[in-house]
């Protein structure tokens, strides 16, 4: 084995190393992407059925009729 064949085995084995290196970063942000994503479906969850509730109220006719009272 000459000394350029010591020299490609290691340049390939520093390369292969970094690919390693950048694929384990690479699937930790994507876990952390993926735990915030459920954290904002759920809060996305949270926000529709407040609004629903809202809607509720607000349609409901007593709540109109007060409306109405207090506007006079």
């Amino acid at each position: 084995m000459g000394v350029f064949d010591v020299g490609f085995i290691a340049v390939l084995g520093a390369f292969a190393y970094a690919f390693y290196e950048n694929h384990n970063k690479t699937k930790i942000k994507l876990q952390q992407s993926s735990a915030s994503s459920d954290e904002l479906r759920q809060q996305i969850e949270q926000l529709k059925q407040r609004v629903a509730t809202l809607e509720a109220i607000v349609t409901d006719k007593s709540y109109q009729l007060k409306h109405e009272i207090n506007k006079l």
